[in-house]
């Protein structure tokens, strides 16, 4: 790391800053890759921490929402995209907000 970038980060007081000086502005395109990769990543695992807590394994509930194994798999370890209906399969409801 760049001296420069290195003192940069050190001198970040808050969260916010420390994300600006890694990832860009808000808006910018490393920034959005960012947050779009960090939610992924929380829905992937608010699902597996789901799934245990209904004490289902990835086979049974793949079987109860008509999927396969191997699906919900890559679903948990962020290789496909979410289809949010796999919640029902739980008993939850999803709540989407545009902010």
């Amino acid at each position: 790391m760049k001296e420069e970038k290195k003192n940069a980060i050190m001198n970040c007081s808050t969260f916010d800053e420390l994300l600006d000086e890694e990832y860009g502005k808000m808006g910018t395109p490393d920034r959005m890759k960012f947050e779009a990769e960090a939610e992924a990543f929380c829905l992937a695992e608010t699902l597996k921490e789901q799934r245990r807590l209904a004490g289902l394994t990835q086979q049974e509930l793949a079987d109860k929402i008509g999927t396969k194994k191997s699906y919900i798999s890559k679903l948990e370890n962020g290789h496909a995209d979410v289809q949010l209906s796999i919640f029902a399969g739980l008993g939850k409801r999803v709540s989407v907000a545009i902010l």
